[in-house]
């Protein structure tokens, strides 16, 4: 809000209220002030009506509204930058959480002894690059916040923005980097096959309803940290 507009420029709607003017509700006024009796038996059975009320449906459905809010921006959850003396480099301009690195490299080595070749796309993002990242090709692509949405996090809501996040690609086949044809390849079904052996899931499947299907996306979750960033994602996937 801007501090400098007087607040009475603010469209701000008044209550209505609706007052009793009924010969009923004017009677009833004139035994409550008159009798004091009489407004002792009211008060007690208004007393009685909320002792005996059921609050159980209530109470669960604060429950409910809870656990269904979970933060989610554009269908996208929230995520803290992680600390730089966590990161390392694993090959040039490609960092990783450095609980990570080692089950990572792991992987890609024992993936070319199967004849497959992976190689690393994007691993940790800043924030400040994810902002580049999201508004600047909202923009020069002419999409609205939601639709560019679909296929790029906000800034802060990245996976790539905990260095446990990680685009990897086929060697062989560069022209499917960052497409869904990645799903074709060799290099993916070996993925499929065997990153969890080494801790590795594919964060955003074909039935994700808030993002798109990203077939090159894996996260780490091969450590405690790792487990307590992405425990809210894998709660919200069971619900």
């Amino acid at each position: 809000m801007d501090q400098n507009k007087d607040i009475n420029q603010f469209d701000i709607p008044l209550a209505k209220r609706t007052y009793l003017k009924t010969s009923n509700s004017i009677l009833l006024k004139r035994l409550l002030v008159s009798s004091p009796f009489l407004l002792l038996i009211f008060s007690n059975v208004t007393l009685r009506l909320i002792r005996n009320f059921d609050a159980g449906p209530l109470t669960n459905f604060i429950f409910q509204v809870e656990r269904n809010h979970d933060y989610r921006v554009l269908g996208h959850l929230p995520y803290n930058e992680i600390p730089r003396e966590k990161l390392v480099l694993i090959e040039p301009n490609i960092e990783v959480h450095i609980d990570m690195r080692d089950s990572l490299l792991k992987m890609r080595e024992e993936a070319k002894k199967d004849g497959i070749y992976l190689v690393f796309l994007s691993g940790y993002r800043s924030i400040n690059l994810q902002k580049d990242i999201f508004y600047s090709l909202k923009s020069i692509r002419n999409q609205e916040a939601a639709e560019r949405a679909r296929v790029s996090a906000p800034p802060g809501y990245s996976e790539h923005s905990t260095g446990f996040a990680i685009d990897i690609g086929d060697a062989t086949q560069r022209e499917t980097d960052f497409e869904t044809e990645f799903e074709n390849t060799k290099a993916f079904r070996w993925l499929i096959k065997n990153a969890a052996k080494f801790h590795f899931k594919l964060s955003f499947k074909k039935d994700n309803k808030y993002i798109d299907y990203e077939p090159w996306h894996w996260r780490y979750e091969g450590s405690i940290e790792a487990l307590k960033i992405f425990e809210s994602s894998n709660r919200k996937m069971q619900i």
